[in-house]
């Protein structure tokens, strides 16, 4: 893999995959508000996750989802909220909503290992 940006986008690649295999439809991906973005928007039924992805070669420096941080998570909770104003349409009252996290590690020379948290956090949890 190159750089940390095209790791980053292999990793999401591969949590598309997962969703896309497991049933779920891709809604958005990279869905900025300025500088910021949920990384995927996946919806099955009556759910609708907003997605942060986090991609490592390995763990050495630690499980990947310990990066995203309270502040990470405010800034995804303001980038879903403008989602659902722009772009949600009628599944403000059709769906839950809800915050996933997907860690994908890619050991050298093994497939990728996808971990899938489905409902993360929630709106105002302080850690």
């Amino acid at each position: 893999m190159g750089s940390i940006h095209e790791l980053g986008w292999w990793g999401e690649a591969v949590a598309v995959r997962y969703f896309e295999e497991r049933g779920w439809a891709i809604l958005d991906r990279n869905w900025r508000l300025g500088h910021a973005e949920v990384d995927l928007v996946v919806r099955r039924g009556a759910f609708v996750a907003f997605v942060e992805v986090k991609t490592r070669a390995a763990e050495r420096s630690g499980h990947p989802l310990e990066s995203i941080t309270v502040a990470k998570r405010r800034e995804i909770e303001r980038v879903a909220r403008a989602w659902l104003t722009t772009r949600g349409g009628d599944l403000a009252a059709r769906c839950a909503f809800r915050f996933d996290a997907v860690a994908v590690t890619t050991p050298r020379g093994r497939p990728a290992k996808v971990r899938h948290v489905p409902d993360t956090w929630r709106i105002g949890d302080s850690g």
